[in-house]
């Protein structure tokens, strides 16, 4: 494109016009090299995304022509990725969902020789509707079964010439055009985007949908179980809090011995065992059953101090079970003033 030049063809200059008013339009422009895309993908794509992306395919001269005109942030940063044959893709969505969205429409395209199988290349038996002659040559080049029957070659058996991610050599690509068979799987991935002034590069636009919904569904239950430990009540959490609280509740009525309908059993079955404990380590005389009174009579009176130390003791037994029930007593009450009741 010379500069002296006045007139220029009506097809440049309606994309010149075109490049102009499309970025204004719209918050995101994206760039798709052409090396990477086949013309035929574009067709199925613009029908697919109608109404929400458009799409247009420019040299990269005219594109830098109308860019350079612009007064947007970061649009130099995207004048500078153009080279060769480019098709810009101009929507408001974000990049990302952009790129995602490209990533699911998939294209089955005819093999070229070198290209990679995407898939495992399967030759089904059937009819081919071609005429026997050079073509046989080319189906035993292949390895692949044929015979001649009604005046066309037959395939005999289901075969694989060729398995995922080999490549394929150029007379097999020959013949699956021939027998209409599509190996490749092509997909649009962007080549870069500008968004509110920010180039992403095209690693920075890759995202991984399933690992991201993972890392979403990991962070839903960490938040989830730190709410809950921390007390901070939402809808999703308030049956685990409340069920924590009771739980808890219950530990503190056992423990500082304050009944109530839910605990005065297993508070009285500790009472018990603490008493049992106490019990056990007094003098076997504090803890046996009052003696007989012919017994007692007949007993001298020299022993009577002994069944003085018996009374002393166990009213040092009742003296200590009081204590601790006014200490479990005391630190109940401690514990409601601490929680503010």
């Amino acid at each position: 494109m010379h500069e002296n030049r006045t007139k220029y063809p009506k097809k440049k200059t309606q994309m010149y016009q075109q490049l102009q008013e499309l970025p204004k339009k719209y918050s995101v422009a994206a760039l798709v090299r052409m090396e990477k895309v086949r013309a035929s993908q574009l067709l199925p794509l613009r029908k697919k995304l109608q109404g929400e992306v458009e799409i247009v395919s420019i040299k990269d001269r005219v594109a830098k022509k109308a860019l350079e005109k612009l007064d947007i942030p970061g649009i130099e940063k995207l004048k500078d990725k153009l080279t060769g044959q480019c098709v810009f893709m101009f929507t408001n969505m974000s990049p990302f969902k952009l790129n995602v969205l490209l990533g699911k429409n998939k294209v089955l395209l005819t093999a070229r020789g070198g290209d990679i199988a995407s898939m495992d290349v399967i030759v089904p038996p059937k009819n081919t509707g071609i005429a026997p002659g050079p073509m046989l040559t080319e189906f035993k080049e292949n390895k692949i079964p044929t015979k001649i029957d009604q005046g066309t070659i037959w395939i005999l058996k289901e075969t694989i010439p060729v398995k995922k991610g080999e490549a394929i050599s150029t007379k097999l690509a020959a013949l699956l055009g021939k027998l209409d068979i599509k190996p490749i799987e092509a997909k649009i991935i962007l080549n870069s985007a500008l968004s509110e002034g920010i180039l992403f590069a095209e690693e920075e636009l890759v995202v991984d949908v399933e690992k991201f919904k993972e890392s979403l569904v990991q962070a839903a239950q960490e938040a989830n179980s730190l709410s809950i430990e921390i007390g901070y009540i939402t809808p999703e959490n308030a049956q685990h809090i409340i069920s924590k609280a009771a739980q808890s509740a219950r530990s503190l009525s056992i423990e500082s011995g304050f009944l109530t309908d839910e605990t005065n059993e297993q508070i009285l079955q500790k009472a018990h065992g603490q008493a049992q404990s106490v019990s056990s380590k007094l003098p076997a005389e504090a803890t046996t059953d009052d003696a007989p009174a012919e017994k007692a009579d007949a007993e001298p009176k020299a022993d009577a101090p002994a069944e003085k130390e018996s009374t002393y003791d166990q009213a040092s037994y009742q003296e200590l079970l009081l204590g601790q029930l006014q200490h479990q007593h005391q630190f109940f009450q401690h514990q409601l003033h601490a929680v503010g009741v």
